[in-house]
């Protein structure tokens, strides 16, 4: 059975989608995006999803196309369409089709598209053995907070670490980790400590990410938002990443440099299984 998409009001499928030449996602990544995790056949963390998506579209002048209960039918017809028990569901708002210049146009009529990704979230090989990852430098654009699909840089950098046997690369600038291609960074320091850059422009405000700190307040886990180095990664105790599509797992070597006791720490762990079990509690 084909897979049923929706563009611009139409949920059809997949093979018959179409998006002009001219929408300005396609010719200059003028859009932005989000991705959902579908734990149960019911969404995880929505509303965030939708707070940030607001925040995006209103940092690069795109209206909203409709309002968050449209968004969410949109989501539950494609999830319900194509039977995702466990999964994705990826939404982009592009600016629309407009002649090309690179000026936004006036009166624009946002292009909307969302697809769903049948994958296994909870029982996966990475969380039980953990993940190598790399480090590389971040070549990125310096409005990193606004989840843009102008990703090539992130693209060039999960490619690099798929050629180097990785799973993830981590971003470096001035001698701090900022985060993952596509994903928070987090280690546990030398100390004990739960440490993750700030939020600013520097980073994406990861929505997993954003659920872990409060979890962090809720366990009695010590953190401090605060820039890491790469050699303070090195000597760290535990090493983890967060996603939507990923929820938490450990990092297990650096560059080839294994982290902790090389194995995945307690504390991803704890961090994973209850993010898991407030998800499945949630969407029961």
């Amino acid at each position: 059975m084909s897979r049923i998409v929706y563009v611009n009001g139409a949920f059809e499928p997949e093979e018959e989608a179409k998006v002009s030449v001219f929408d300005r996602g396609f010719l200059f990544g003028d859009a932005v995006y989000e991705v959902t995790a579908v734990l149960g056949g019911r969404l995880v963390d929505f509303d965030a999803h939708l707070a940030r998506l607001d925040r995006s579209l209103g940092e690069i002048e795109i209206p909203r196309p409709m309002p968050d209960e449209g968004l969410r039918e949109v989501h539950e017809t494609l999830i319900a369409e194509n039977q995702v028990d466990e999964g994705i569901v990826y939404l982009q708002i592009s600016r629309g089709s407009a002649e090309r210049d690179f000026a936004y146009p006036p009166s624009p009529l946002p292009t909307v598209v969302a697809f769903t990704q049948t994958r296994p979230l909870v029982n996966t090989p990475q969380a039980e053995t953990g993940v190598d990852i790399i480090t590389i430098p971040d070549i990125r654009w310096k409005r990193r907070d606004i989840k843009s699909t102008s990703m090539l840089a992130q693209a060039m950098g999960k490619q690099e670490a798929k050629a180097r046997g990785a799973y993830e690369a981590w971003m470096v600038e001035n001698g701090a980790v900022t985060e993952g291609t596509s994903s928070s960074a987090f280690i546990v320091d030398k100390d004990g400590v739960l440490r993750t850059q700030p939020l600013g422009p520097q980073i994406l405000p990861g929505v997993t990410r954003r659920a872990i700190l409060r979890l962090a307040e809720e366990d009695g886990v010590s953190l401090e938002e605060r820039p890491f180095s790469v050699a303070e990664a090195y000597e760290a105790r535990e090493a983890f990443m967060t996603a939507a599509s990923a929820f938490v797992l450990p990092i297990v070597t650096i560059d080839g440099r294994a982290i902790g006791t090389g194995e995945p720490g307690p504390i991803a762990r704890a961090f994973r299984a209850h993010y898991i079990a407030e998800a499945r509690a949630a969407s029961a």
